[in-house]
C-alpha cells in the first residue's frame, strides 16, 4: 500500500467507499466494474480480485484490513521521526554556530559524560517549576540506586518550590517496590501514568529545555534549547500524557476482556504486526521469558495450538478492535 493510498482512506471510505465495501461483506463478492469506488477499495487492501473469477472483487475482513491500514500509518509515523532525526543532524552545526557577535547559547549541545549530563540536569533544575519525564523500563532499573536518591532530592526541591513533575513509565513498571517507595517518599503536587509502550527517555525542564539520549547505552545525550523542538517534546509528551493510565496518587486499574488481561492485548497487538520475542519484550520493557509466558498465557486463553494459530485468532477475537 502506498502512502498517498492511505491518506485517502477517510476519504474514499467517505465518498460511498464504506457502503460499497459493506455490501461486499454482505454479499461476499461484486463484480468488479461494481462502482468507481472499487478500484481505490482494492488499493486500500479492502477488496481483492477474486482468485477464480477475474470479474469479481472478494472483500477483506475488516480486522485484518483495519491492522493494515494501521501499520500503514505507523509505518509512516516512524519514517517521519527518522526524517525529523536526519533533520536536526544535517542542521545542528547550523544551530550551534550562533550569529551575532555576543556569544549565543548553543541549542543544541552534545554531552558525552554522564557525570556531565547530571550536572546540567541539576543546573537546570536549580529553579525550574515544571518536569515532565519519560522512564523506559531499562533505563529506570538500571540505574545506580545512588542517583536515585539524588534525583529524590532533586524532584523535591522542586515540588518544594511549588513547581510540579508529570513522568511516564511503562505498564511493567506499575508494581515495581522502588517506584512506589520514590512516590511514597515525595510529597506536593506529583503524578505518575503508564503505557504499554513509550518513546525513548525524556527530559523536559519549564518547557525551555529537554535532555534526549545521544546514543543506545545513554551514555550521551543532547540538551536541547531549540524552542521549536523543545515545543515539539513536551506537545508529545502532553499526548502521550492523555493516554496513559494513571498510578499514582490514584492507580486505574485496566480492565480484563474476555479473559485476556490489557498487557496481553498488547502483546498481540504486537505479534500481529509480526515481531519477534526479543521485539515485543524490549517494547514492553520486560525480559523475553515474561513476554513468552504472557505468550503461552494468551494462546492458552485463545485456545491457540501454534504460532500461526494464534493470530488468526487474536484476528477473529476482536481483542484489538478499537471498541473493545
Amino acid at each position: 500500500m502506498t502512502g498517498n493510498a492511505h491518506d485517502d482512506a477517510l476519504k474514499v471510505l467517505g465518498e460511498g467507499g464504506l457502503d460499497l465495501y459493506a455490501r461486499a461483506l454482505q454479499q461476499g463478492g461484486i463484480p468488479a466494474p461494481a462502482a468507481p469506488e472499487a478500484p481505490r477499495l482494492v488499493r486500500l487492501g479492502l477488496l481483492n480480485p477474486a482468485l477464480d473469477d477475474p470479474d469479481r472483487l472478494d472483500p477483506v475482513a475488516p480486522h485484518i484490513a483495519l491492522h493494515r491500514l494501521l501499520r500503514a500509518s505507523a509505518d509512516r509515523v516512524a519514517e517521519e521521526r527518522r526524517r525529523e532525526e536526519r533533520l536536526v543532524e544535517a542542521l545542528q552545526p547550523l544551530l550551534q554556530a550562533g550569529g551575532g557577535p555576543e556569544p549565543a547559547t548553543a541549542l543544541i549541545t552534545l554531552h558525552s559524560d554522564k557525570e556531565r549530563i547530571g550536572q546540567v540536569i541539576d543546573e537546570v533544575m536549580a529553579e525550574a517549576r515544571e518536569l515532565l519525564a519519560v522512564q523506559p523500563y531499562n533505563s529506570y532499573t538500571s540505574a545506580d540506586p545512588a542517583l536515585h536518591e539524588a534525583a529524590l532530592r532533586r524532584d523535591q526541591a522542586l515540588l518544594d518550590r511549588g513547581g510540579r513533575i508529570r513522568a511516564l513509565y511503562q505498564h511493567t513498571l506499575r508494581h515495581a517496590p522502588r517506584l512506589a517507595a520514590r512516590y511514597e517518599r515525595l510529597t506536593g503536587d506529583v503524578e505518575a501514568r503508564t503505557l504499554d509502550e513509550i518513546t525513548e527517555r525524556l527530559i523536559v525542564i519549564d518547557r525551555t529545555v529537554a535532555l534526549v539520549p545521544a546514543n543506545a547505552d545513554r551514555s550521551s545525550a543532547l540538551e536541547v534549547r531549540h524552542p521549536a523542538l523543545v515545543g515539539y517534546l513536551a506537545t508529545t509528551f502532553d499526548r502521550l500524557w492523555r493516554l496513559a493510565t494513571p498510578m499514582y496518587p490514584q492507580a486505574v486499574t485496566q480492565p480484563t476482556l474476555n479473559g485476556v488481561t490489557p498487557r496481553q492485548r498488547a502483546i498481540a497487538a504486537l505479534l500481529v504486526e509480526g515481531h519477534t520475542d526479543a521485539v515485543i519484550a524490549d517494547r514492553l520493557g520486560m525480559n523475553v521469558r515474561t513476554a513468552r509466558v504472557h505468550i503461552a498465557k494468551l494462546a492458552a486463553t485463545l485456545g491457540s495450538q501454534s504460532r500461526a494459530q494464534l493470530g488468526y485468532l487474536i484476528g477473529r477475537s476482536g481483542i484489538l478492535d478499537p471498541e473493545a
